[in-house]
């Protein structure tokens, strides 16, 4: 009974995220590109994106909580796992213990972007260019938006690999291989994405 419980949570974090949480954070990163074009771009999209009909109802039910179990299930994952690429170094073994690593340092930045934003906007404070700007127009700010992006689209681009393998989607050596260069590729575009973007507002 136990074990039937830890496959439906495994399959059920695998699943949230790459649907919504990967999607969410493909749009996410797509809206900010919009920073690249200036100021009144990105406003633009922004308060598209803030004026969605039901939109605390879609945060909550399609962001917050799948989040919420994703990231509580994925420290228990995290710190119960037998980490061994310093014993065998074999590439996988490195992407497991990255993904680990990778997963405690998105969700410490997701819980501060967050904060300098969600919660800042519901204090009145407006989610617009200028805030962004003022967040990153400190170096360390600016660092710790990098670090944090880039966890973030490295922990979703693996994890595409280990849900294509957990689904039963990729299930041949090839097709892995295949998955593992596709994934790499995710990861580069959206890195770039996300670097410009920052670029863009600092």
């Amino acid at each position: 009974m136990a074990g039937n419980r830890e496959f439906f949570n495994r399959r059920l974090h695998s699943l949230l995220g790459v649907i919504p949480i990967g999607l969410f954070l493909i749009q996410h990163l797509v809206v900010n590109h919009f920073a690249t074009g200036g100021p009144e771009s990105f406003n633009k999209a922004a308060d598209f994106m803030g004026n969605l009909p039901f939109r605390i109802v879609l945060e909550t039910v399609v962001i917050y909580l799948p989040i919420l179990f994703h990231a509580i299930y994925g420290l228990y994952i995290a710190f119960t796992a037998k980490n061994n690429a310093g014993e065998y170094g074999y590439f996988r073994n490195w992407m497991f213990l990255l993904q680990r690593v990778s997963g405690v340092i998105t969700l410490i930045f997701i819980a501060w972007h967050v904060w300098q934003t969600r919660v800042a906007a519901a204090f009145g404070t407006d989610v617009d260019f200028d805030m962004m700007a003022n967040i990153l127009s400190s170096p360390f700010m600016f660092i710790f938006y990098v670090i944090g992006v880039i966890s973030t689209i490295f922990h979703f681009a693996n994890g595409l690999w280990s849900f294509f393998v957990s689904w039963g989607i990729t299930v041949s050596p090839r097709a892995q291989v295949i998955s593992t260069y596709f994934t790499i590729g995710v990861f580069v575009v959206l890195s770039i994405v996300a670097i410009r973007t920052l670029l863009a507002f600092a």
